[in-house]
């Protein structure tokens, strides 16, 4: 998309649609609703006072696009000859010379007739931008060129028609359509996508379930690359590896991948001193990174040039020369000498351990969940459409608990739908809707805590009792609630969400759809009063609202979708987390932090706190730490000694990695060096520094 660091006076207008701007509706199938879309926005358009007209659209005799189109004026086709007959298609000249502010123009990846000003539909959309004209577009990600070669292999034949990736990257707005392979087929055999005749053919090619599946996670995948906030290299979704005179590149590149995983973070490689780049760069493909070039000043320790969130370096004179200064991001200090990622000490024991065993029996509802960027995505709107679907192919619905927030939109859509009463707390009233029994629960805001907590504190716990009792439930979520991106949502927005829940609830899902959103659009929603009361409107705006904070966590979302539906078998880069702490009430919260990166690195957690004396005061506080150490679920040790950093070193097991936080003061000329530094010269081959993390309210 489009450099994001213009003059924030240019970027405002194009927000507010007072420049031209085009929009692209990306799917991963056909039937994924793109021509849908098209009119409904075309439609929300002219209701705002813009002139729409339709340039181009295939509604392939569907009543309900007819209706949608029939409110649009359209600009009459142009007839091209033809060997012994003519076609019609579209005409660019009546649009350039038309008032029209909005185009809407499908199927970009159409190939023109002979005669037209272009060879390709993508390029008329680029001519009428560049007149000044909006243009609401759409085509399937498999008509990408970069994704047309993959995209043939899935599907078994020819992509004729292709979109150069750089049209996409030069569109203002690019919307992913995220469709699940199960909706996507029903919708194909109530012939709402191909002629009778040719569904069977289709259910057999790109309509195969594991094929749409594919194509999905294509799709996803293009629509992360795209994604790229421009924010301060802190922020940025991205982990660099550094090689620094290995032999063998890969063992250390793997557990650097490794962790990167865990993180949601893209990993990026670089070589300090790589006497063969060829290799180096084959290695850190291998294990999906992109090979780039050295960082200026990052040789001698300096990451001002590096732009990313977590530096990954050897053990060695690079990592002594990194930590020489406080570090504003996080640094993973890994052994390069061990070639084999560690086995875990214990099982860490799974929350849904016996929700996961249950879905194994016969008669287990499943869980759909429509996950968002942030509030306002749209999450309770489609799960109110896809509500409306399922009735309408005669499936028992009711809605348990759904949340309008006063939107009438939502509040309209809801209509048609048996409700069942809340409590009079406003909660899930579970008795009912268990004796109700429907085929299928909607049950909005997962992540919601009940109120007057009881045995069922979160409504995951009421959903989960639901599911139990057979009756499937469609529910919705945001990215930030989830427990292990937290300190991601954190850094990335400054903002530490209190409600939460395990991110294995993703696993527990038979079907995540992503609900994609642009961070101009959201912004836009806010300001029209869709999201929050117009009196925190201009706060959201100026605060998590930030364009740079909504690409951010679009890009977060787009990543654990992926990582949900990864099928890959996940390693763990070490066996078990030591976090050496200060007798100091403050170190708390890192043991919470350090306590949820545990949770998602799947490994154990042991606190240690060494004190050089043993007093009342020290114990008191010490007591504060040992709690805080069992709310994260860790083990706790404490014990005294002259020197914590050797006492701690030698607490050290193979497979243990040592977790410290980074000092947040330069050293004085005269000043002890930091605990990180001397645990390295007590002989920690692994080490974890955490940048510190401002308490947040």
């Amino acid at each position: 998309m489009r450099d994001d660091r213009r003059s924030d006076a240019s970027a405002v207008l194009a927000e507010l649609g007072l420049t031209p701007r085009l929009t692209i509706y990306l799917a991963g199938a056909p039937g994924a609703g793109k021509t849908h879309r098209l009119l409904s926005d075309a439609q929300r358009e002219a209701q705002a006072g813009r002139r729409v007209a339709i340039g181009w659209i295939e509604t392939k005799n569907r009543p309900q696009l007819e209706a949608l189109a029939a409110g649009l004026p359209r600009i009459p086709p142009r007839r091209y000859p033809l060997a012994e007959t003519t076609v019609e298609d579209f005409d660019l000249d009546a649009a350039l010379a038309s008032d029209f502010e909005t185009i809407v123009l499908d199927e970009l990846a159409h190939a023109n007739p002979p005669g037209a000003a272009h060879a390709k539909r993508w390029q008329d959309a680029q001519a009428l931008r560049d007149a000044g004209k909006s243009v609401l577009g759409a085509f399937n990600v498999m008509h990408l060129d970069t994704v047309a070669p993959v995209a043939e292999r899935i599907i078994g034949y020819p992509v004729r028609e292709l979109v150069p990736v750089a049209f996409l990257r030069a569109a203002d707005r690019v919307i992913a359509l995220d469709v699940a392979p199960s909706i996507l087929e029903s919708r194909l055999r109530t012939g709402r996508i191909v002629r009778d005749e040719d569904v069977e053919r289709a259910a057999a090619g790109v309509f195969a379930p594991k094929n749409l599946s594919m194509m999905r996670e294509l799709l996803l995948r293009v629509v992360d690359d795209l994604t790229i906030p421009v924010v301060a290299p802190s922020k940025v979704s991205i982990a660099l590896a550094v090689v620094a005179g290995i032999g063998d590149h890969e063992p250390f590149l793997r557990r650097a991948a490794a962790f990167a995983d865990a993180l949601d973070l893209a990993l990026e490689c670089t070589a300090v001193d790589a006497a063969d780049v060829h290799h180096f760069a084959e290695a850190a493909a291998r294990v999906d990174g992109g090979a780039i070039p050295l960082p200026a000043g990052l040789a001698g320790g300096d990451l001002r040039a590096v732009r990313a969130s977590v530096v990954i370096v050897p053990f060695g004179a690079l990592a002594g020369r990194i930590l020489t200064q406080p570090l504003d991001r996080d640094l993973l200090v890994v052994d390069p000498l061990r070639n084999t990622l560690p086995r875990a000490y214990e099982a860490v024991r799974h929350p849904y351990t016996a929700a996961l065993g249950d879905r194994l029996r016969i008669g287990y509802g499943t869980l759909t969940i429509y996950l968002g960027a942030v509030a306002g995505s749209g999450k309770t709107y489609a799960m109110l459409d896809r509500a409306h679907q399922l009735i309408e192919e005669g499936i028992d619905v009711v809605a348990a608990l759904v949340e309008t927030h006063g939107r009438a939109e939502t509040a309209a859509l809801l209509e048609g739908i048996e409700q069942i009463p809340r409590l009079a707390n406003g909660e899930i009233d579970l008795e009912t809707l268990l004796v109700r029994h429907p085929k299928v629960a909607l049950i909005d805001e997962l992540a919601h805590t009940n109120e007057g907590a009881g045995a069922r504190a979160k409504r995951y716990d009421d959903v989960i009792a639901v599911l139990r009792s057979g009756v499937s439930v469609i529910t919705t979520l945001n990215v930030q609630h989830f427990e292990g991106v937290g300190d991601a949502v954190q850094r990335l927005t400054g903002t530490r969400v209190r409600e939460t829940l395990p991110d294995s609830v993703l696993e527990l899902a038979d079907e995540v759809v992503f609900i994609d959103v642009t961070p101009d659009v959201l912004r836009q929603r806010l300001r029209e009063g869709k999201i929050y009361p117009a009196e925190r409107v201009e706060t959201a705006l100026q605060n998590f609202f930030r364009t740079e904070n909504l690409a951010a966590l679009r890009e977060l979302t787009v990543r654990e979708i992926l990582r949900a539906r990864s099928e890959r078998r996940r390693e763990r880069p070490f066996a078990r987390i030591v976090l050496g702490v200060a007798p100091r009430a403050r170190d708390a919260a890192l043991i919470g932090r350090v306590g949820r990166l545990a949770r998602r690195l799947d490994v154990d957690l042991r606190v240690v706190v060494v004190t050089s004396r043993d007093d009342d005061e020290l114990r008191a506080i010490v007591d504060v730490l040992a709690r805080a150490a069992g709310t994260a679920k860790a083990s706790f040790l404490a014990d005294v000694a002259p020197d914590p950093a050797v006492c701690v070193a030698q607490m050290l097991s193979d497979g243990d990695v040592v977790a410290v936080e980074s000092p947040r003061r330069r050293r004085g000329w005269f000043g002890k060096r930091s605990f990180a530094v001397r645990l390295l010269a007590a002989g920690a081959r692994e080490m974890l520094v955490l940048a510190p993390h401002e308490v947040s309210v």
